[in-house]
């Protein structure tokens, strides 16, 4: 196809959004695979969106004050790439024409750290909506916090596009509601009512309400905009500006695939590329006379947002230095937390710290331990932001000094209610946001409800921390129900995430620590209900617990016939089967293991300086087995649960199941024995 001489005129709103349109339609025929429909029907409002309201700046996607746009129905992703080429970032176009190959920056879903300009990865539905929350709710904080009378440092919103999708999971309830609850004014979604769904016209599983169920929440709602309207698109951001104290649902009406004279409006624009035929209809019907990915140079002209972006930045720069001016040390900590750096005398405080618990010989449960750790840390980080799912009195989150976030204030603790998911869904979009460490708590049981939530903070390496208490059937008469069995096993099964077991004070408080301050990944601590004593310390065990596996207890001569292996609260019934056992003659090195992920990336040396080859190993832990016999091996043994619980206190349930240290010893015994080929 011959390309059109140049334009007479500027290019309007329509052929500014047609070039939207066209790349997603190229990109997914190109690559035999996509979701052109979306990018299609959303093109005009992202148009006007991106080209009139949208503050960024292409050459710096992490300056601080920009706004953040999030693409919630991420498989629309084309959409997001056309705009983050066409507007100037660092996305070239032969990345568009390598869309869904590998090692492309134009993955299938969008994700954060490959593609600049990706605000979070998003593809599961609601969990973009859900980031979106929680990037809000950063800048609100931040700005309550930093902001003076006369200098505003924090001042910026947060987009986020939407589908049927997105609003029919069940985490778009508990995000959007405390969204309205907390009235984050900053925040503006754009539903995009098109009625389409994969399987078809949503109206047979999907006549919701929207408008009203959002205006319940307590969320402006702006009804029936026509989405390929750009005037009634302009109109609906304006008013989505004013002040009202309520974040905003912009609910747009649209047609997947717009432009397709044959397939707009049907499920079959939805997952597939048009096909050949109906690409050429397309481009004649959208009256685009160019060939696939070219884009005419007044177009592309129309759309570089970089000269614009960095007169904005270089705007906020320049008041951002006359506030450093006024306010050098607030001005030095933003910065710092922004970079996501910790103060410059945390190793010296943490020390100290750590030196105080390692003295500590009480008996403790983990949980409260935990909260004793956050006590001591958010005191050294300003930055950390806590809350929990309607436990705080159970998980212990909270401390002497957090304050709580409320709709006209500002706080460190934030009160999620019983929405476990839509809870770390939301400390990933804090976390992401940056200016903050954030966590949140639950059982360890309800982790089910957050799965998804925990797999995308270890796929986006955050620095999200999850607290899980009441770790194992030591929590006691609740019952199988509410007694983790395999949910230890599980959390270790996902790549990336940090799960610690501890079984004191002192491993608790390494763990926290470890948590803080990781850099490349989601941390989940699993802390128990009943009190641990203190396990002893010859001086050095907070920097071996530390390596996630460590000799707590060695043989007398260091040569041991047998190697028991536990973590939190069993960990004391090893240390008495070894006392057994030595009565017995069995020489007994007892390794406490409180995170299985961190020692696995110690060197082979210490691995098994720790396990030494040739000798027999028992693992014990109150849950699933899996994962243990990579440690034992085929001719070791692992002490576990292999069903659910019972309802019972937990002095009752411990023997009822095993956990003695009277088994530990006979299968120790029969283990050590069968080697020698004694009886």
């Amino acid at each position: 196809m011959t390309a059109m001489p140049q334009m007479k005129s500027a290019p309007d709103n329509r052929t500014l959004a047609n070039a939207l349109r066209m790349l997603a339609i190229d990109a997914v025929e190109q690559a035999k695979s996509g979701h052109p429909g979306a990018p299609m029907g959303l093109a005009d409002i992202a148009q006007v969106l991106w080209n009139r309201y949208l503050k960024h700046n292409p050459a710096d996607p992490h300056w601080p004050d920009r706004d953040r746009f999030i693409l919630s129905n991420g498989h629309s992703s084309m959409l997001l790439y056309a705009l983050l080429h066409l507007s100037g970032y660092a996305l070239p176009l032969d990345e568009l024409k390598r869309f869904r190959q590998l090692h492309s920056k134009t993955p299938g879903h969008p994700e954060v750290g490959v593609t600049p300009g990706v605000e979070t990865t998003t593809g599961p539905l609601g969990q973009g909506l859900a980031n979106a929350v929680g990037m809000a709710l950063a800048e609100k904080l931040l700005a309550e916090e930093f902001n003076r009378p006369t200098h505003t440092i924090v001042n910026h919103r947060t987009f986020v596009f939407v589908g049927d999708g997105c609003l029919m999971e069940g985490i778009s309830h508990e995000v959007c509601s405390l969204a309205g609850t907390l009235g984050l004014e900053k925040l503006v979604a754009f539903y995009d009512d098109n009625g389409i769904s994969i399987d078809g016209h949503v109206r047979g599983w999907f006549t919701d309400d929207t408008p009203s169920r959002f205006e319940a929440y307590g969320w402006r709602v702006i009804r029936d905009v026509d989405g390929h309207d750009p005037a009634a698109i302009e109109s609906a951001i304006r008013t989505a500006f004013k002040t009202c104290g309520k974040p905003t649902l912009v609910c747009c009406k649209t047609v997947i695939g717009w432009g397709a004279p044959n397939k707009a409006g049907s499920h079959d624009v939805h997952g597939a590329p048009l096909g050949a035929k109906e690409v050429a209809a397309t481009r004649q019907a959208l009256g685009w006379a160019y060939a696939p990915f070219e884009i005419p140079a007044q177009i592309r002209a129309e759309w570089d947002a970089r000269r614009e972006g960095e007169r904005m930045q270089r705007k906020w720069e320049q008041r951002f230095e006359v506030y450093a001016g006024e306010y050098p040390v607030p001005a030095a900590e933003f910065r710092r937390r922004m970079a996501g750096d910790l103060p410059a005398d945390f190793d010296v405080q943490a020390n100290a710290w750590m030196t105080g618990v390692a003295r500590a010989t009480e008996a403790i449960a983990t949980r409260k331990a935990s909260q004793l750790a956050i006590e001591a840390l958010a005191s050294m980080l300003p930055e950390l932001l806590g809350g929990s799912a309607d436990l705080t009195g159970s998980n212990l989150t909270n401390w002497k000094a957090s304050r709580t976030v409320g709709r006209n204030e500002g706080g460190n603790y934030v009160h999620y209610g019983v929405r476990e998911f839509g809870m770390t869904a939301i400390t990933n979009g804090l976390a992401l946001h940056g200016g903050y460490i954030p966590f949140g708590g639950t059982f360890l049981v309800f982790s089910d409800y957050a799965r998804n939530g925990l797999r995308m903070a270890a796929l986006m390496r955050l620095r999200s921390i999850f607290v899980f208490t009441h770790d194992s059937i030591g929590l006691g008469e609740d019952g199988p129900t509410h007694q983790p069995v395999e949910h230890a096993m599980s959390l270790r099964l996902i790549p990336n995430m940090d799960v610690w077991r501890p079984c004191d004070l002192l491993e608790t408080a390494v763990s926290w620590r470890a948590a803080v301050e990781r850099r490349d990944g989601p941390t989940s601590l699993l802390l128990s209900r009943q009190n641990l004593p203190a396990q002893r310390d010859d001086g050095d065990r907070a920097s071996l617990a530390a390596r996630g596996g460590y000799v707590l207890v060695d043989a007398p001569t260091g040569e041991p016939d047998l190697v028991l292996i536990a973590t939190g609260s069993e960990v004391t019934l090893a240390i008495k089967a070894k006392e057994i056992l030595s009565g017995q003659g069995v020489s007994v090195r007892v390794v406490s293991m409180p995170s299985t992920t961190v020692f696995d990336r110690q060197d082979l040396a210490y691995r098994r300086s720790v396990l030494p080859d040739g000798v027999k190993r028992i693992a014990i832990e109150a849950g699933a087995t899996a994962l243990w016999w990579k440690y034992v091996g085929l001719d070791g043994a692992v002490i576990g649960m292999e069903g659910f619980g019972e309802s019972a206190p937990a002095s009752a349930l411990f023997p009822h199941f095993g956990f003695t240290a009277e088994r530990i010893a006979e299968t120790a015994r029969l283990l050590v024995h069968s080697a020698h080929g004694l009886s």
